[in-house]
């Protein structure tokens, strides 16, 4: 157990580091004021939120145990429309780059960005507010932090609603976007495969690798840990599948996403290999 603590406290600490690194490289170097790495900083600063709700107080109040899951939900909703757009803007740029900057403009980059915050933390509010309404017979949360569906078991009657809400609200958050995923990569590969450089593709398909891997990783995490039917959930399965999203998978995106754009390593080493210390000289005698 004081293994997996020790495990687990890293991993919780590199992504919150991880992803403060790249919000602040992006936010100090004009270089990274692209369409692609605003996105990229968002879906950071809302992981790091993500994360940080995690290692909140383990003693709750109703009120702040309602407040604690509208707010996760709301930043894990967010993220996983925050890939779909990603997705897109590869494939804006990619299939039609001549238009990229017209099409993928700061004015829509903002709109995009607040949508699917709005969206977000809109589902998260009937969700929340779902539970809310609900009788509660028990006082203790057999999770790490408040949770769909702990919560859930914590009520005196059978939520049948709130399964059925549930379900449409899951569908449309993970199931949804990484449908919607799927046409624009179809065109990307064959846009990819079309390239005349072989140098060219080995880049386009690296590029595209890692944005896939994250949305395969993340949208498979959370399909499990919504999806799987109740009979088959023990509570240690249900503890180790929401650590995975919830620490693992916010990891992905510093680590396996934006630390590989090259535009990003280029700031990183700017920054590292500045001196921090200013050059002491003596006085004159």
């Amino acid at each position: 157990v004081r293994t997996l603590f020790m495990v687990f406290l890293i991993l919780y600490i590199l992504t919150r580091a991880g992803n403060a690194i790249i919000v602040t490289a992006i936010h100090k170097d004009h270089h990274l004021h692209t369409p692609m790495c605003f996105f990229l900083s968002v879906l950071s600063t809302s992981e790091t939120f993500c994360s940080f709700l995690v290692g909140l107080s383990q003693s709750i109040s109703l009120e702040g145990c309602g407040t604690q899951l509208f707010l996760f939900l709301g930043f894990a909703i967010t993220n996983c429309l925050l890939l779909a757009v990603i997705g897109c803007g590869r494939y804006v740029a990619i299939c039609n780059p001549p238009h990229y900057s017209v099409i993928m403009n700061w004015r829509v980059c903002a709109m995009l960005a607040f949508s699917v915050s709005a969206t977000g933390f809109s589902l998260s509010m009937v969700q929340a507010v779902a539970i809310s309404r609900l009788p509660f017979c028990k006082a203790l949360i057999e999770h790490f932090f408040p949770h769909v569906q702990p919560v859930l078991n914590l009520a005196c009657a059978t939520p049948i609603i709130n399964d059925i809400l549930t379900l449409i609200i899951s569908l449309l958050a993970i199931t949804g976007p990484a449908t919607f995923l799927f046409i624009p990569y179809i065109l990307i590969i064959s846009t990819i495969l079309k390239i005349a450089s072989v140098e060219g593709r080995k880049k386009a398909f690296a590029t595209c690798a890692s944005h896939l891997a994250v949305v395969i990783v993340h949208s498979g995490c959370a399909s499990i840990a919504y999806f799987k039917p109740k009979s088959e959930n023990s509570k240690d399965e249900d503890q180790l599948i929401s650590v995975t999203y919830t620490v693992i998978t916010p990891l992905l995106n510093p680590a396996v996403y934006s630390l590989r754009n090259k535009e990003v390593q280029d700031t990183l080493q700017r920054v590292v290999s500045r001196n921090p210390f200013p050059k002491m000289r003596s006085l004159p005698k």
